[in-house]
């Protein structure tokens, strides 16, 4: 195990011998991504790539951006993302740094007025980045803007020590022993320095020489863009990394045995369990599903971009609530089927060795950064509150909001689930499932509107406001699943099993979730209980190609990194291989024995005296 130290640096070696190898190869910019990822240690370069670079794409004029990103392209400056402060996370209007411009040497100046102020938690700035995008409460002439993007350099380009008037290191040791610890999450804090006037991010709103504060016409939601793009690889990391842990505990459920012998022949596979099974494999089909509402995503982040080149930012609002409750959606369910596959592999999963106490402890923190989960669905439910406000004016719902344009029938509806194998019918399925989620928004409006305050009506309302959210989520997942089964798909048999897959996920969530859909009048009690039989069902359909679905994954021993999910299954001879290589077994007779075992066995302890 190695010390903090000795992990960032050894961090700092693989990004490093990364950078080499990208310029070697000369491999494009989605070549050099999955290189990076790799490394599969977080590091700097995740904010630098991620966020740095998107932030000044996003927000810079093009003036700005070729001015930095070339530098930044070419590692010559190191990037981060400077925002979340020690006093404010989710509410970044309430951020307390200052920028105030001074007219008299068309400069700003960067504050940190008081403790709660400092920087804290952006990745790459303890120790690595030598700039960062600070955000900060915009002031001209006394009067405050709103919080507005600035390039700030932190650190000497010669030496790399802090520039005057910036305090700036690592937070400390984080959740686990190695897992995000390889990250220099940092403190930061500015006593008046100061910044060239043209270096605020000024595509959305600038300030003149003369001090005067103007905002362009492109929109504010212009930074929508670049979470759009963050959200959306967030997505598809959750789709990774709970693919890994699900390989890992089915593979190693194929292995292990426990009770169940016949005759004193070999005991069961753990995998054949109906109760393994139906934990086990709702996991499998959601790393899937997954996979391809990620796909769907960056799509989606395209046809952003694109659209905003064209100054058409008329799918921006949509884009970001959706890529916002998505993200909520997979980070929050991926960390808990990593503890849940951590949990199928019984006392073993709990070895360091088994590969998912370090996946679990690197994986959690997806859950609070780029937006706290349940602050997220909050987002997505003010704007579903907005689509169904706006039905009876004539303007449609767009995207994956469109079913909203159907309310009317999707109120009155009924399912008409006659028997198990009717759950099997892909329009079926979708029309409870937009069915719910128009229920459930409409509801909450209805509630809203008898509140004379909105906002107070808001937060009286939160709990099912999050629950509407949900539901609109676990919709879009569940119609870009079906939506994926109708392309051509190549493989003997492949798209047949994916059909299995998507429709375990949907009836799933739906068994889950009972309440909802009965409470809502989508579906009977009677049909539940028909859709928890085919759900059954399915398991023992997806049991004999369980192993050939993980394996399609396609990740190779090293990379999974657990003795648990080896691929040839030889796990106990790797267990206890492993055990020995343990540095406490370096010496047969532990350091310590004589000073304070010995004395124990021996009655040779003394007692002091009073």
């Amino acid at each position: 195990m190695l010390s903090r130290k000795d992990l960032f640096k050894d961090t700092l070696r693989k990004t490093a011998y990364a950078w080499k190898r990208i310029n070697e190869l000369r491999l494009s910019e989605e070549e050099a991504t999955k290189l990076r990822f790799y490394v599969d240690q977080p590091a700097y370069t995740d904010l630098h790539w991620g966020m740095f670079i998107p932030a000044i794409k996003g927000q810079g004029t093009e003036e700005q951006q070729q001015k930095w990103l070339p530098m930044a392209f070419k590692m010559q400056i190191i990037g981060c993302y400077a925002q979340t402060e020690l006093g404010h996370g989710s509410n970044v209007q309430g951020l307390e740094t200052t920028a105030t411009f001074d007219p008299q040497t068309d400069e700003f100046i960067i504050h940190s007025p008081t403790l709660t102020s400092s920087k804290w938690w952006p990745g790459g700035l303890g120790k690595v980045s030598t700039h960062a995008v600070v955000y900060a409460r915009l002031i001209t002439d006394g009067q405050d803007h709103g919080v507005n993007g600035f390039i700030v350099q932190l650190r000497s380009l010669d030496d790399h020590s802090p520039l005057p008037g910036i305090t700036v290191g690592d937070i400390g040791m984080k959740f686990g022993s190695g897992a995000y610890n390889s990250m220099d999450n940092g403190v930061l804090r500015f006593d008046h320095v100061r910044i060239p006037r043209n270096q605020m991010l000024m595509r959305v709103s600038q300030v003149t020489r003369e001090g005067k504060y103007m905002q362009s016409d492109v929109p504010r939601q212009l930074v929508y863009g670049t979470m759009v793009y963050v959200r959306q690889t967030i997505v598809s990391d959750a789709s990774r990394a709970l693919s890994r842990a699900v390989c890992i505990a089915t593979r190693y459920s194929a292995v292990r045995r426990q009770f169940g012998s016949q005759n004193g022949g070999p005991e069961t596979q753990v995998i054949n369990y109906k109760t393994q099974q139906s934990r086990l494999f709702p996991l499998l089909a959601s790393a899937y599903a997954f996979r391809f509402v990620g796909e769907w995503l960056k799509w989606l982040y395209t046809d952003v971009t694109q659209r905003l080149e064209a100054n058409d930012f008329s799918t921006l609002p949509e884009a970001h609530a959706c890529t916002a409750g998505l993200k909520s959606i997979t980070t929050s369910a991926t960390a808990d089927g990593i503890e849940e596959c951590r949990k199928l592999c019984g006392g073993h999963g709990y070895l360091s060795s088994s590969g998912l106490p370090e996946l679990f402890a690197v994986y959690i923190p997806n859950c609070t950064y780029e937006g706290d989960n349940v602050v997220l669905l909050l987002q997505v439910a003010r704007f579903l509150m907005k689509t169904v406000s706006q039905l009876g004016s004539g303007k449609k719902p767009v995207g994956t909001t469109a079913y909203m344009g159907r309310a009317g029938n999707l109120m009155q509806c009924h399912c008409e689930v006659q028997k198990a194998e009717d759950w099997l019918k892909p329009s079926v399925i979708l029309e409870a499932f937009e069915a719910r989620a128009a229920r459930m928004s409409v509801a909450c409006a209805k509630s809203l509107s008898k509140f004379s305050n909105s906002e107070e009506g808001f937060a009286e309302l939160s709990a099912d406001l999050v629950e509407a959210a949900v539901a609109h989520c676990q919709l879009i997942i569940v119609s870009k699943f079906i939506e994926k089964l109708q392309q051509d798909i190549p493989g003997k048999g492949v798209k047949r099993q994916l059909e299995t897959l998507c429709n375990i996920y949907a009836l799933y969530l739906l068994h889950k979730n009972l309440g909802d859909f009965v409470s809502t009048g989508c579906i009977t009690p009677k049909q539940g209980a028909l859709a928890n039989e085919q759900l059954r069902l399915l398991y023992s359909q997806v049991r004999p190609n369980a192993i050939a679905l993980v394996d399609a994954f396609n990740y190779t021993d090293h990379h999974l990194g657990s003795v648990l999910g080896c691929y040839d299954g030889n796990v106990y001879q790797k267990l206890y291989d492993k055990a020995w290589k343990d540095p406490l077994n370096d010496t047969v007779v532990p350091d310590g024995y004589r000073e304070y075992i010995r004395p124990i066995l021996k009655q040779q302890l003394r007692t002091a005296r009073l």
